[in-house]
């Protein structure tokens, strides 16, 4: 770092900054001093990092984020990695993979760029509710040379493409899975995130659930038989995820901890 770089850090970290945020502001705007002090003001009044540097890693991308999508979390970079071993474990050269709420891409891409490096030629359905999301995952998708994406406006499976029933191989979520009452009490930087895309109704007595029902009631009808479905939710949800998993058909149910050691990942195979 140069000396007029280690000066501009000094002064964001006395101006209410942390000093790692600091860095990583000045490593982004350190040449355009108007950019960089309008980027620290916008952190100081509590906007998530991400959002203010405009982009973000994920597992082998940098994922272009803002407001318009979640920020790329490690519990989803676990997630590609579970889905990831179904995929490579199942010897398919050209998997179908839907990726139900893409938001920003970052889960489907992600899948995407690493099986093509294995050699793999997935096709990727992206699939989101918001037109913002969508025009955002485009972005990045054209930023990453991945082609092979089509991209859906649909509310879960409404409407996408009926041709696809039974003929996808990996359906990869991460829903909305936290209630309302939840989200109240959550980090406030939350509330610069869509609330869509993290607040779920209540459903049959269960926080949060509505979404996560919707999905795993409905996913045999698009996997192919021996496709399998990898779903991200809430620590508390394990009993109820199984058990609607075992509602729906699916044959070979296990749900996984996360890195923390809490209930994270739905794996069911149809």
């Amino acid at each position: 770092m140069t000396d007029a770089n280690a000066k501009s850090v000094t002064e964001l970290v006395k101006s209410g900054l942390d000093r790692r945020e600091a860095r990583w502001l000045v490593e982004e705007f350190g040449s355009n001093d108007g950019a960089l002090q309008e980027a620290a003001r916008r952190r100081r009044r509590g906007e998530p990092l991400q959002y203010v540097i405009g982009h973000w890693p994920f597992r082998s991308l940098d994922l272009d984020v803002d407001e318009r999508v979640l920020i790329p979390r490690p519990e989803s970079e676990e997630l590609v990695s579970v889905a990831l071993t179904e995929l490579l474990r199942a010897e398919m050269s050209e998997p179908v993979i839907m990726d139900l709420g893409s938001g920003s891409g970052a889960i489907g891409l992600a899948l995407l760029d690493e099986l093509r490096t294995r050699g793999v030629a997935a096709t990727l359905v992206a699939v989101d509710e918001s037109l913002d999301a969508l025009a955002l995952a485009k972005r990045n998708a054209l930023k990453h040379d991945l082609r092979a994406v089509t991209f859906v406006h649909s509310s879960w499976f409404d409407d996408v493409d009926p041709w696809l029933r039974a003929r996808v191989d990996l359906i990869v979520a991460n829903p909305p899975y936290v209630g309302d009452e939840e989200f109240a009490e959550l980090d406030p930087v939350l509330r610069y995130e869509p609330r869509s895309a993290i607040v779920s109704p209540d459903s049959r007595g269960v926080t949060g659930f509505a979404d996560l029902e919707i999905i795993i009631a409905q996913a045999t009808t698009w996997l192919r038989p021996g496709g399998v479905l990898v779903c991200e939710h809430a620590n508390t949800h394990r009993d109820a995820v199984v058990a609607a998993a075992r509602s729906a058909g699916f044959t070979d149910v296990k749900d996984l901890d996360d890195l923390a050691g809490h209930p994270r990942i739905l794996v069911a195979r149809r």
